[in-house]
């Protein structure tokens, strides 16, 4: 059941509408069947694999608080990690794994034939193993009690508004929310369309227009000249960004609704002036859990700048690995993590040398500058996340820069491999400048991890419910429209993962 499904324009409101019926002793339990019957949408049969991780954690956190043994808990812990990332494992990598066996064994000059096991990816599964670990940690460095009641802690694993892709929730973030009591407010009403409009808006209007270019691009990568593909990749790291951040801010306007805020997951990344920036902007959640349960684990940056320049690439390449089973995925991270190590490397030096000539890094032109120069090299990384296989990357670069000619040809050529007119170059114009103004919609006071501060803009929107609901009526019933006229409804790229 995707978002931008009619099913979920139906299914929203029928729970919505019961959660403020429902006395509240009786709440818990019905989204907590609601949140199975939305996972099961896709497939029954794996919520089998939800319930086990589920059972796991929750037996496990339990267990952990009735000892003091430290043995005892470390080997709860350690079981508890070797089920769920084992079933992650399996059912997601497990082919990765056999053809990387496979490749290790033809380097020998061996005959191998590929092995490829028929598994069904889980929607979702790395989210919801995330989180379900993020607890059983927490609970293990005693940093949260674990919930004695079954039922609740379920639905903080099953929640549905961020099952399938997010955001992370910390157990403290979000079960004792889960718990409250809560009774209807205006601002739940108003600051839920908000989210939902921004979100639908992201998604429907944004992404979804620019992945036609980009996958008539990618289809034909022989066709296109090298205008053509860094459009299409610059293209695509605009559609990802507004096709995850619509989902979470979907996730956030529906959990408003039911008077649960949900952490930011997007801080207006395409901003950032740096990599390291647009990483504390971008998937929030997953960044800091990263950060928690890996790097610091790790050694962060307390064991001299080696270890720590060694620390951050296992980050990132484990970071683009969870993104998927493909050696694109790898690569991405790693060639990210790369940018970010000699960015810590270079910080301050580059900052001492401006500081000698009198250059402000704040300064509006350079800071425009800088911003440029990120969202260059991130439309130069897109292309690895883009492609299908590590042959598609090279074939994308080889025509991004060689296949260039000469004249007004080259843009003729371009926009000719993109399928774009001139009518769909001023729709695409529109949807941009929309895309930067709806950012003001979702202004909010939500939780964040610690972010540098934006600078301007601050203010939060202010509108009366009556308008809210207008507009709000006028968004659905336009995805209404454009669903009715679809039949192949866009699923969001990061259910996926």
């Amino acid at each position: 059941m995707n978002f931008n499904s009619w099913q979920f324009l139906i299914f929203l409101p029928v729970v919505v509408g019961m959660y403020w019926l429902l006395p509240h002793k009786f709440r818990w339990i019905m989204l907590l069947i609601c949140s199975y019957f939305f996972y099961m949408s896709w497939n029954a049969w794996l919520i089998v694999l939800l319930m086990t991780t589920t059972v796991t954690a929750y037996v496990a956190s339990n267990l952990m608080k009735k000892t003091q043994s430290k043995k005892v808990r470390r080997a709860l812990l350690i079981v508890t990690l070797i089920i769920c990332l084992g079933i992650l494992i399996f059912f997601k990598y497990i082919n990765f794994l056999l053809e990387a066996v496979v490749g290790v064994i033809r380097l020998f000059n061996a005959d191998q034939n590929s092995i490829v096991l028929n598994v069904i990816l889980p929607v979702g599964i790395s989210f919801f193993t995330f989180q379900t670990l993020s607890y059983v940690v927490d609970v293990y460095r005693g940093d949260y009690e674990p919930e004695p009641h079954f039922g609740y802690f379920a639905l903080y694993v099953v929640y549905f508004p961020q099952l399938v892709a997010g955001p992370i929730e910390r157990p403290g973030a979000l079960l004792p929310q889960l718990h409250e009591e809560h009774t209807f407010k205006k601002e739940y009403f108003t600051d839920g369309m908000r989210w939902l409009i921004s979100g639908f808006f992201r998604k429907v209007v944004v992404a979804d227009f620019c992945g036609i270019f980009v996958d008539k691009v990618f289809a034909d990568l022989s066709a296109a000249n090298g205008l053509a593909v860094f459009i299409a990749a610059f293209l695509f790291l605009i559609q990802i960004y507004n096709d995850f951040a619509g989902y979470s801010e979907i996730a956030m306007g529906s959990a408003r609704l039911m008077g649960v805020k949900l952490t930011q997951n997007f801080n207006e990344p395409l901003s950032s002036t740096s990599f390291t920036e647009f990483f504390r902007r971008w998937h929030i959640t997953l960044n800091v859990w990263f950060t928690e349960y890996v790097y610091i684990p790790l050694g962060g940056n307390r064991k001299g700048v080696p270890r720590k320049l060694l620390n951050t690439l296992i980050v990132f390449a484990l970071c683009g690995i969870w993104h998927g089973a493909n050696w694109t995925f790898v690569l991405w991270g790693v060639t990210v993590g790369v940018f970010v190590c000699i960015e810590s490397l270079i910080r301050k030096p580059v900052r001492r040398a401006c500081e000698r000539l009198h250059i402000d890094l704040h300064e509006p032109t350079i800071r425009f500058l800088r911003q440029a120069v990120i969202i260059f090299l991130f439309t130069l990384c897109s292309v690895m996340f883009r492609s299908s296989d590590i042959a598609q990357i090279g074939r994308a670069y080889v025509q991004m820069f060689t296949a260039w000619g000469g004249g007004v040809q080259v843009f003729s050529s371009a926009f000719e491999s993109l399928g774009m007119g001139f009518t769909d170059f001023l729709q695409l114009a529109v949807s941009f400048v929309g895309m930067a103004v709806i950012c003001r919609l979702t202004k909010d006071d939500l939780p964040q991890p610690s972010l540098p501060p934006l600078r301007g803009g601050e203010a939060a929107v202010k509108t009366s419910a009556y308008a809210m609901a207008a507009f709000g009526v006028l968004t659905i019933a336009f995805c209404w429209i454009a669903l009715l006229t679809n039949a192949d409804v866009s699923g969001f790229a990061y259910f996926q993962f």
